[in-house]
């Protein structure tokens, strides 16, 4: 499986450098999720900008668990460059809904550094309290 990691003080973003989403790179993609947040990263963006294709809504369940990860780390999970027959797939099986899924990396920065600052002035004002 090809896919490369970059890491940010906020995020990480792992982009998948395949051009099909399979039960071969969704173990492998999980892992990564696992290891990342073990690693102390609440907010991951994985970028499926290079696939083209997906067999089985299965092989996405690998989502759901990288979502599940950063929401109980109190972070986010976020998806970007998803093709529209990947998006058709996430659509019919409901996966679409639990997921943060944008347009770009661009938009995916935007949405974590607002919830970061969000973060951060709530905090403030129960420390206020």
């Amino acid at each position: 499986m090809k896919f490369s990691v970059d890491k940010h003080e906020k995020y990480v973003v792992i982009r998948l450098d395949e051009t099909k989403f399979t039960d071969f790179n969704a173990p492998g993609l999980k892992s990564e999720f696992i290891l990342l947040n073990a690693d102390g990263y609440c907010n991951i963006v994985l970028d499926l900008s290079e696939v083209k294709s997906c067999d089985d809504s299965q092989d996405l369940s690998c989502l759901l668990v990288a979502d599940r990860l950063c929401k109980k780390a109190n972070g986010l999970f976020i998806v970007t460059g998803v093709a529209d027959c990947i998006v058709e797939i996430l659509r019919l099986s409901s996966v679409d809904k639990s997921l943060h899924i944008l347009g770009s990396l661009a938009e995916a920065e935007d949405l974590i550094f607002m919830e970061e600052i969000e973060k951060e002035l709530l905090g403030s004002f129960d420390e206020d309290e």
